[in-house]
């Protein structure tokens, strides 16, 4: 596993990158779903999500966890419908059950006896970003105190963040939501999932110190609001050999 390329004291660029490969369209059924557990679970007050990072200093609005649930939910479908079409069935569909904050899933998915856990980024993007304060010297995720065998990258297109910021949504704490949805339904949501780590590799890059610090930027121009553990994309193992893994 490579790190990325140090420029001068706070700039890191990524030198392992993979072309974003989608797979079939969602279909209306799963988008509806998946937008109304992400709307429950913010606007709508029926769960609650965290405001911010583990040693995080920005406070996310409403726009912003609506978002970045919405997609982490998403993952969650592209993983599972990628799995099942593989043959691998020992697993269930993604929860939707709303839980109030400080309630943890041990995991996204079972199967087989094995914990996976599913990362979700943007679809240009090229990391699985860890917080190094929900991590321990043994891989282990703090929060639920719980080890996850594998961590699944899952890019989601288009970009939802951008599409909440044109609307002037993503730094509300209320939306309308008909309006909300009709921006979400307006697009095609596709994803790729360009590989996954285990919890060997896991350990590897927290021993090693693959760390993004706290207010370094990434590529020159995105701003790390916490510290994390990394590894690039190109790093990552093909997602076509987890069948063997998950015997």
């Amino acid at each position: 596993m490579e790190k990325l390329k140090k420029a001068d004291e706070d700039k890191y660029f990524i030198t392992k990158k993979k072309d974003f490969l989608p797979l079939p369209v969602f279909s209306e059924e799963i988008i509806s779903a998946v937008f109304d557990f992400a709307y429950d679970m913010t606007y709508g007050k029926e769960g609650e999500h965290r405001d911010h990072r583990s040693g995080g200093q920005h406070k996310r609005r409403n726009g912003e966890i609506f978002i970045n649930t919405f997609q982490g939910k998403l993952s969650e479908f592209g993983v599972y419908y990628y799995l099942r079409k593989n043959n691998i069935v020992d697993l269930g569909r993604p929860d939707l059950e709303k839980w109030g904050l400080g309630k943890w899933d041990e995991a996204d998915f079972s199967c087989n006896n094995k914990k996976i856990s599913i990362k979700s980024t943007k679809h240009f993007g090229n990391l699985i970003l860890l917080e190094t304060k929900d991590w321990d010297e043994e891989g282990k995720y703090k929060p639920n105190d719980s080890s996850y065998d594998i961590t699944i990258l899952v890019r989601i297109k288009p970009d939802g963040e951008n599409l909440l910021k044109k609307s002037r949504l993503l730094y509300t704490d209320t939306c309308p939501k008909e309006q909300l949805e009709s921006i979400i339904k307006s697009e095609k949501w596709l994803c790729d999932i360009p590989g996954f780590l285990t919890i060997k590799m896991l350990k590897e890059i927290i021993n090693n110190d693959f760390i993004l610090p706290q207010n370094s930027y990434l590529n020159g121009t995105t701003r790390m609001d916490a510290e994390n553990y990394y590894i690039q994309a190109g790093d990552l193992i093909d997602i076509a050999q987890i069948k063997s893994i998950l015997k």
